[in-house]
C-alpha cells in the first residue's frame, strides 16, 4: 500500500480512477475561471486605460507560483496534507493512539489522524471486503475505508533475529488473523489490526529492537540493506554500521520527519538493494586511491512518473555515510516541493535543477565542504535476490527461500524461527524480493533446513516462476487497488510451471513478472521483463473487468531502462496465464544467444509481444 501517486496524469499514463478524472476536471474548471477572470481584468484595465492615457509597459516578468520550498521562505501550508502536518506533528498522534482510540475504539478515531498522521507509526486503514475496482476512488473513500488496519514493521537493513522472528509470527496469529506479507522494502506488513492492540503490539516488537516508528509517511522510510552484509563473497564493504547508524541517530527525529513526501533509502556493498529506485542509494564500489566506499546516487522513484537515481559522481567513505545522508533529507526536506503532492518526491526537484546543481548546493548549504569524486560500480546483468544456497565468509551458509509473492504467515515465520534455530543460527534475513534467508547454517544442516521449510511453501531451488514473480498488495487489502495480485499470484506461479514446463529448460536468464494493482508501483511494474499494472478495462463487450496494462522489458542494472509499452496494449485478469505463456514462447523462439529478455524486447516485432 502506499498514500497516493507520486505523479499526476502525463501523456503516457493513463487516468487511474475516477476521482483521478474528477480531479482533472476540477482542475481544469479552475483553469477556465482563472482564465476569465484574467480577461475581465485586462479589460477593466484597458477601460482605465482609455480615460487616463496609456501607462508604459514595465517588462516585469510573470510571477512564477510558489512550489512551497522552505528554503525560499515558504512556510505557508500550500496542500491539505502540507496543512495538517503544521496542525500537529504527525509523531504526536502515538500519544492519542495510546490514552485515547485504543481505549476507545475505532469510531473514537480523528479522521485527520486515521487518514493522515497515522501513516507515521506504519498504519494504513485497509480496504473493505466485498467492493471491486469500480468502487476504487477518493470519492468511495468512506465505503472502502474498513474499521482495520494494515501495520508496517520496518526491519531496517531486512536483519532479524530468531526472537525477533518468533515474536512477529506470535503477533500475526495473536493480532492479525495469521496475516504476515514480505514487501519489497524488507518490511513485514500484517492485515486485519484492530485499533485496540495497537499498543499491546508496539510493546511487544519494541521489546525486541523493531519499531513501526515511520513506516509510513512523508518522512524517511525503512533503510534498505543487503541481506548478506559483512558475510557476502561479493561484496565491496559492509553498509550495516550505516544502517544502524542512520537508524539510530534520526529515525523518530522531528527536525527529519517532516519532508515533503516518502523518502526511500538504500545502502549496501553490492547492487542486492534496488538502488536505482530509492530516494538516496549509497552502493560499494572501490576508489583506485581511497579504497572501499560508497558510489552516491539520488532521485530515484518510481509511480506514475517513474525515474531512474542519477549518479551524483560522489565517492563516500563509510564513516562519513550517515552525514551525507543526513544532507541529502535536510536539502529534501528545505527544497522540495511541498504545492502539489504529485510533484514532492525528490526527483522533480533533481529533474529541474539537474544533478550538478544539487551537488553544488548539498556541498555549499548543508555539508560545507567538497564531497570526493569517485567511480561508477560496475552493472549486473541479472538481479541479485540470494535464493539458493551460498558460501559466507565465515565458512557457513546462506540459504535464500521463495514464497510466492512474498505471503506467508504468522505460522509460518514462527516455525522458521523454530527451525532456525534448532540448526543453531541466530541470524534471518528479509529481501527487496520478498525473499527470506537463513544465515549461519553448517553445511551438514542444509539440506535439514531445505527439508524442513519446503513444505511450509518457502522453497530454496524454486521454478524460475515462483522466484521471479513479485506482487504488491492488491485489492484484497488495498484501498488504492483496481485489481487482485498477490492472492492471484499463488496460483499464477505453480500455473506457469505447468504451461511451460517444456521449455523451462532453454530459459538460461530469468523472466521477471511484476504485478502491480495500480499505478503507484508498489509492485514495480515499470521495471520487469513482465510488467502489468492494474487497472478496470474494456472485456470487448462494454463491461469493466479487472485487467492490465503492460510493460515489457524494464530492467535494474545493466542497460537499466523502465518497460515499453505498446499501444492501446492490455489483457484481461483472466488472460494473464495465456499472455505470458505467448510472450515467453515467442522470446524463447526467436531470441539471440544469450540475449536477455529485456534486450529482446526492444527489438521484437509489436506483434510477437502482444
Amino acid at each position: 500500500m502506499t498514500s497516493s501517486t507520486d505523479a499526476g496524469h502525463t501523456a503516457e499514463s493513463e487516468p487511474v480512477s475516477r476521482a483521478e478524472a474528477e480531479r482533472l476536471a476540477r482542475e481544469q474548471e479552475v483553469a477556465r475561471e482563472r482564465a476569465q477572470a484574467a480577461r475581465e481584468r485586462r479589460a477593466r484595465s484597458r477601460a482605465g486605460e482609455q480615460t487616463s492615457g496609456p501607462r508604459e509597459r514595465t517588462g516585469k516578468p510573470l510571477r512564477r507560483k510558489s512550489e512551497g520550498q522552505w528554503a525560499l521562505g515558504y512556510r505557508e501550508p500550500l496542500n491539505a496534507n502540507e496543512q495538517s502536518k503544521k496542525d500537529d506533528h504527525p509523531l504526536n498522534v502515538r500519544t492519542r493512539i495510546e490514552n485515547i482510540y485504543a481505549p476507545g475504539g475505532f469510531d473514537s478515531i480523528d479522521k485527520a489522524d486515521l487518514r493522515g498522521r497515522f501513516r507515521w507509526w506504519g498504519l494504513y486503514t485497509q480496504r473493505e471486503q466485498g467492493y471491486d475496482g469500480t468502487w476504487t476512488g477518493d470519492e468511495n473513500i468512506d465505503i472502502l475505508e474498513a474499521a482495520y488496519f494494515m501495520m508496517r514493521v520496518r526491519c531496517d537493513g531486512g536483519a532479524l533475529n530468531v526472537e525477533q522472528v518468533r515474536t512477529l509470527g506470535e503477533i500475526s496469529t495473536e493480532f492479525a488473523r495469521d496475516t504476515a506479507d514480505l514487501s519489497d522494502r524488507e518490511n513485514l506488513q500484517y492485515h486485519w489490526i484492530e485499533i485496540e492492540n495497537v499498543p499491546e503490539i508496539w510493546r511487544r516488537i519494541e521489546a525486541t529492537g523493531l519499531q513501526t516508528t515511520q513506516a509510513c509517511g512523508d518522512c524517511p522510510r525503512v533503510v534498505l540493506g543487503s541481506p548478506l552484509a559483512g558475510e557476502s563473497l561479493d561484496e565491496v564493504i559492509d553498509g550495516t554500521w550505516a544502517v544502524e547508524e542512520i537508524t539510530r541517530r534520526y529515525v523518530g527525529k522531528k527536525e527529519y520527519s517532516n519532508l515533503p513526501r516518502k523518502f526511500k533509502t538504500a545502502i549496501s556493498g553490492q547492487q542486492d538493494v534496488v538502488h536505482e529506485i530509492n530516494d538516496v542509494a549509497f552502493i560499494g564500489v572501490e576508489h583506485p586511491e581511497h579504497g572501499p566506499g560508497f558510489d552516491l546516487w539520488v532521485g530515484g522513484g518510481l509511480s506514475t512518473n517513474p525515474m531512474l537515481a542519477k549518479r551524483v559522481g560522489a565517492w563516500v567513505p563509510l564513516a562519513e555515510v550517515p552525514d551525507v545522508w543526513e544532507a541529502v533529507v535536510s536539502l529534501f526536506r528545505d527544497y522540495g516541493y511541498r504545492r502539489l503532492r504529485t510533484k514532492a518526491r525528490l526527483k522533480f526537484l533533481i529533474k529541474d535543477w539537474g544533478i550538478e546543481k544539487f551537488r553544488q548546493v548539498l556541498e555549499d548549504e548543508f555539508l560545507k565542504r567538497k564531497l570526493i569524486d569517485g567511480p561508477a560500480p560496475e552493472a549486473p546483468v541479472r538481479p541479485i535476490d540470494h535464493v539458493g544456497v551460498q558460501k559466507l565468509r565465515n565458512g557457513l551458509n546462506a540459504v535464500g527461500f521463495s514464497p510466492i509473492a512474498g505471503r506467508v504467515s504468522g505460522t509460518i515465520l514462527t516455525k522458521v524461527a523454530e527451525a532456525t534455530e534448532r540448526i543453531g543460527s541466530d541470524r534471518i534475513r528479509f529481501t527487496p524480493y520478498q525473499k527470506l534467508i537463513v544465515l549461519d547454517v553448517a553445511d551438514d544442516k542444509v539440506e535439514e533446513l531445505i527439508a524442513e521449510l519446503e513444505p511450509l511453501g518457502l522453497q530454496a531451488r524454486p521454478s524460475k516462476w515462483r522466484r521471479n514473480l513479485l506482487a504488491c498488495s492488491g485489492i484484497e487489502f488495498c484501498k488504492l487497488s483496481f485489481v487482485e495480485t498477490r492472492k492471484r499470484s499463488q496460483v499464477l506461479a505453480p500455473e506457469l510451471d505447468q504451461r511451460l514446463a517444456d521449455i523451462n529448460a532453454q530459459l538460461d536468464v530469468p523472466v521477471t513478472i511484476n504485478i502491480n494493482g495500480c499505478p503507484n508501483s508498489c509492485g514495480r511494474s515499470q521495471i520487469a521483463d513482465i510488467g502489468f499494472k492494474g487497472q478496470l478495462v474494456d472485456d470487448g463487450d462494454g463491461n469493466q473487468v479487472e485487467g492490465f496494462q503492460v510493460h515489457l522489458g524494464g530492467t535494474l542494472g545493466l542497460d537499466a531502462a523502465f518497460g515499453r509499452k505498446l499501444r492501446q496494449h492490455k489483457v484481461t485478469s483472466d488472460e494473464l496465464g495465456d499472455y505470458i505463456e505467448r510472450v515467453v514462447r515467442n522470446f524463447v523462439k526467436s531470441r539471440n544467444d544469450g540475449e536477455r529478455f529485456a534486450q529482446w524486447a526492444v527489438r521484437a516485432d509489436e506483434a510477437d509481444l502482444r
